[in-house]
């Protein structure tokens, strides 16, 4: 009885099942791989920002350049002018008059030359020649605007064939002392120094530089095409000009065609600004390919861990399955297929201990073959064998309960453990199996059996031995009254009740 509850209160050590090692390994794998999508995205941001930067610092040193032409030039024009105010200019001859009007004019291959025209859009004077061809410009967006507006200042219009050669037009307006007008001083800049500027830049076949006015009027734009120049992005419904602010980016399909890209707007305060951009695909190229490569490093990782798992699991589950087997064989009877008498200890322990705790009763059945002996002496060991085989199977077709253990005592002795259950209930259930027995032996040779039945409601001060002991003494009560016939021990004086 002691080595009994030493073993049942021996710690088992602790093991890993199948389950919890497959949910590990899925937890595990879950969390692996949002830690390596974590850190795929930062690397995206990562390459974003700096291509934000790249097309940044472009835009910004793009503006810069055509910004600082732009006021140099502007200084030209200022410069004809106020010239223009001098009393002198009308009556020195032409040689002169340029000398004066253009000293301070810049001159450089992709700059028109520097044209006065007087209040009725006249040519009047053109720093290429002495003598200019006649010309009537009182048409023009650039004339009209400083005829109808003093305080335009300088204008730059919109990209236009002009002098034989596309070009934008810078112009200011020629003022008397009194503010009436005068007239225009234009000059131009021609496409040619936009082609120079980006042929100088590193850039990619698909990358995209816009020349665009405050207006949002398209400029100058790589690479080139004459259709798209001059176009104004009001007028496209489908754009809007808070998809990309001053210094801001965008990534996206663009108002001009549908590639999508990385757009990034200069921050100057000039009279133009430039969008820089650089199509998504190419952004994210290396990204994508260091994606590859890790995601199928991590798949391969994860494929060969799952497979670890599956493989690894199945041996778990074989190993348990194995040490069930054998638990079930170590604490099963070989002949009848009932508990043993060392699994039958364990239970009734661990029962008796439930029942202290929870004051509800515990009964138990020791039942014994009549006359066995002389049975086996009669028909032999194999009919005796086979006379407890049916005993225990009229047993066991009785005990139903999930917390019931049957057990085969020892030699022709059984014992049947209920758990939470009356005496009065423990008799009905012993006289099923007596009877049941008795019905079943008949058919070959007569035999029966006796049980003696013990129910009570144990306490902190008693052990289960005295259970065994009150059944076992009321066992021998029903063979002394003859047998084939069940009596209830009455506790705790142990008085026997037939």
């Amino acid at each position: 009885m002691l080595s009994g509850w030493r073993e049942v209160t021996a710690r088992r050590p602790w093991r890993i099942s199948a389950k919890l090692l497959i949910v590990s390994s899925v937890v595990t794998v879950i969390g692996f791989s949002a830690i390596c999508v974590n850190v795929m995205l930062d690397m995206r941001r990562g390459e974003e920002a700096l291509a934000r930067q790249t097309l940044q610092n472009l835009a910004t040193s793009i503006e810069s350049d055509v910004s600082r032409n732009i006021e140099i030039y502007d200084l030209s024009l200022k410069a004809v002018a106020s010239n223009m105010l001098l009393p002198e200019i009308a009556t020195v001859s032409k040689p002169i008059r340029h000398l004066i009007l253009f000293d301070h004019a810049i001159t450089a291959r992709h700059f028109g030359a520097i044209q006065v025209f007087d209040a009725e859009g006249r040519l009047t004077i053109d720093a290429s020649t002495l003598d200019p061809l006649p010309e009537d410009r009182s048409g023009e967006d650039y004339f009209r605007v400083h005829r109808d507006n003093p305080g335009a200042g300088l204008f730059i219009s919109r990209p236009m064939l002009f002098r034989g050669a596309y070009s934008i037009v810078l112009s200011r307006r020629i003022s008397d002392t009194d503010g009436g007008f005068l007239g225009v001083v234009a000059g131009s800049i021609r496409f040619s120094y936009f082609h120079e500027l980006f042929e100088r830049l590193n850039l990619d076949p698909e990358d995209t530089i816009t020349v665009l006015k405050r207006d949002r009027t398209i400029m100058m734009r790589r690479p080139f095409d004459l259709d798209i120049i001059g176009t104004n992005l009001n007028d496209r419904q489908t754009w809007k000009a808070d998809n990309l602010k001053a210094g801001g980016s965008y990534a996206g399909q663009g108002p001009v065609d549908p590639t999508p890209r990385l757009y990034v707007r200069s921050n100057g305060g000039g009279p133009m600004f430039v969008v820089a951009g650089k199509p998504l695909s190419a952004v994210f190229e290396l990204w994508q390919k260091e994606a590859y490569r890790i995601g199928a490093v991590v798949l391969a990782l994860i494929l060969f861990m799952l497979a670890s798992t599956l493989v690894l699991a199945r041996e778990i589950g074989r190993r348990a399955e194995a040490e069930r087997k054998l638990e079930e064989m170590a604490t099963t009877d070989a002949l009848t297929g009932l508990k043993n008498r060392r699994k039958f200890d364990s239970v009734i322990d661990v029962e008796w201990r439930r029942a202290t705790r929870q004051k509800t009763p515990v009964a138990l059945l020791m039942i014994d073959a009549d006359h066995f002996k002389a049975y086996n002496d009669t028909f032999g060991h194999q009919a005796g064998d086979q006379l407890l085989v049916g005993i225990a199977i009229c047993i066991s077709d009785s005990v139903r309960r999930a917390g019931d253990c049957a057990a085969r005592y020892g030699g022709e002795e059984f014992a049947v453990l209920l758990p939470d259950i009356s005496a009065a209930d423990a008799f009905k259930i012993a006289e099923t199996i007596r009877r049941k027995v008795q019905g079943w032996s008949d058919e070959q040779a007569t035999s029966t059996v006796s049980c003696g039945i013990a129910s009570l409601v144990p306490t902190a001060d008693l052990d289960w031995s005295i259970l065994v002991a009150a059944a076992d003494k009321a066992l021998y009560a029903a063979k002394a009254g003859g047998r084939n016939q069940s009596v209830v021990a009455s506790l705790p004086k142990l008085s026997l009740v037939a």
